[in-house]
């Protein structure tokens, strides 16, 4: 297949071990034969580092920081909150005749690297891949003649054929590590100086806890791993490219005479050492710094891979953040005031708006008053009628067709005293107990009745209540 033959290309041997880790898993899932699926592990830390640097970086960097010791200074260096402090700062001709070298900047060729510089720099990576038998690939140099040539055809962006036989290799080779030597700054930059030369220097521990001359490999590779995380996205990039090159440059060596600890002497003053110091300034540094760039060269297929706990951080954050959030969520509209922020609230919890029920049951109440003004404006006229409508203009705030204002707040109003009612308190006394169905029953007979025979019946049956209740109290006062 098209995507493990790209597994096993140069250098990317498809190994099953403890020691190997994958930076491709391949879905091949029967429903998706059609359309096979390439998953990058590391998505959802480039993410996290694309969308929240600083949250990245603090997460890498403290536990850069378990791993090896660096003081308040280097840390902060590290971190990019001081500039750094590098070791030794020879003066003199030497290195104001480097400075004058530097100020001669080009398009690629001492110049800030940038996206455009790494793609005519890809040309020469690309060409070497082709010729990496060559006997001395970046000891041997090449014709001054020709790489100038070609260092100005590469500044002024001029499509240039590697192939034509016109450059040989050690012209091309050479050129490349004049690159190198010319960026403002070393590629793994001044800030990650410090860091480099503490990764030397773990060792494993004996029985007893003490430091043996073991170098302690897989937390090397570790702490590198994180270094890299860090460094800016061009360098990154590049530092990539490089190292693969060095590293399949150094499984020819049986070829090219090219070991990666020989290679290590050719890239690490460019890679590696501060600008403008000199070998004395770094003195006992120097095997430090060769030795970590021969052991970047020969583990070069694992130092860009995130570790195994930044994936899982990165991958939690976002999945956690999903939780959180559902498609509803997703589907709201921004609030723009706190009314609105309130309704989003109780949309999120699956509830009802109180403020939305209240004006639900003020329209009804509206509407229910306008019926009921109707209904007694067509009632025949009646000493009931005349009480009703003098109830509605007792209470103005009460909604009449002639008024087009919604109802406010409902106040309890005073119980009215009814010529039925005193009737009742009198013939019943302290029968209070009557079954309320009872009353209930009587009371809507009695409105029943008032509504169908109008006013000449209202006025007959209170005038039998009258009489009752007259009849009544003679019988209460002659007891």
């Amino acid at each position: 297949m098209a995507a493990e033959s790209a597994l096993r290309g140069r250098g990317g041997e498809k190994r099953v071990g403890s020691d190997a880790i994958c930076s491709l898993v391949i879905c091949n899932d029967s429903s998706l034969q059609r359309h096979q699926i390439i998953f990058n592990p590391d998505f959802f830390v480039e993410k996290l580092r694309h969308e929240k640097p600083e949250a990245f970086t603090e997460l890498v960097v403290s536990n850069i920081t378990r791993l090896i010791d660096l003081p308040g200074a280097e840390l902060a260096q590290l971190m990019g909150q001081e500039d750094p402090q590098l070791p030794g700062t020879s003066s003199g001709f030497f290195r104001s005749l480097m400075s004058l070298k530097r100020k001669e900047k080009g398009v690629v060729f001492g110049a800030p690297l940038t996206e455009e510089g790494i793609a005519q720099i890809s040309q020469l990576i690309e060409y070497l891949h082709k010729n990496l038998r060559v006997e001395g690939l970046f000891r041997v140099p090449g014709n001054s003649t020709r790489q100038q040539n070609l260092k100005e055809a590469l500044n002024s962006g001029t499509e240039i054929d590697l192939d034509s036989g016109e450059f040989h290799s050690n012209d091309v080779a050479t050129l490349l590590k004049m690159f190198l030597g010319e960026l403002p700054e070393p590629l793994l930059t001044h800030k990650h100086f410090h860091a480099h030369l503490k990764i030397s220097d773990l060792m494993l521990l004996d029985d007893k806890g003490n430091k043996t001359n073991i170098p302690d490999k897989q937390r090397q590779i570790e702490a590198l791993q994180l270094l890299f995380l860090i460094l800016p996205a061009p360098n990154r990039s590049l530092l990539k490219l490089l190292l693969d090159l060095l590293y399949q440059t150094a499984k020819k060596q049986d070829r090219n005479k090219m070991s990666a600890h020989n290679l290590a002497l050719m890239f690490s003053p460019h890679i590696l050492w501060p600008r403008n110091v000199t070998a004395s300034d770094l003195q006992e540094n120097i095997p430090k710094l060769n030795n970590g760039m021969a052991f970047m060269i020969k583990h070069s297929q694992k130092l860009f891979k995130a570790p195994s706990y930044i994936r899982e951080c990165a991958r939690l954050h976002y999945l956690d953040s999903r939780t959180h959030a559902s498609k509803d969520d997703l589907d709201l509209p921004v609030p723009r005031n706190f009314k609105d922020f309130q309704l989003l609230k109780f949309k999120r919890r699956g509830l009802v708006d109180p403020s939305a029920h209240q004006e639900d049951t003020q329209q009804h109440t509206e509407e229910a008053l306008k019926e009921l003004f109707h209904h007694v404006h067509n009632m025949p006229d009646s000493a009931k009628k005349k009480k009703l409508i003098q109830q509605f203009q007792k209470h103005p705030e009460a909604l009449t067709p002639q008024a087009g204002v919604p109802t406010p707040r409902t106040q309890k109003r005073a119980r009215t005293r009814s010529f039925s009612g005193l009737i009742k308190r009198k013939v019943l006394g302290s029968q209070g107990s009557l079954d309320k169905k009872g009353k209930d029953a009587v009371l809507e007979s009695v409105g029943m009745k008032e509504q169908k025979h109008g006013s000449k019946e209202n006025v007959s049956m209170d005038s039998r209540k009258y009489t009752r209740f007259h009849g009544s109290s003679t019988k209460e006062s002659s007891i």
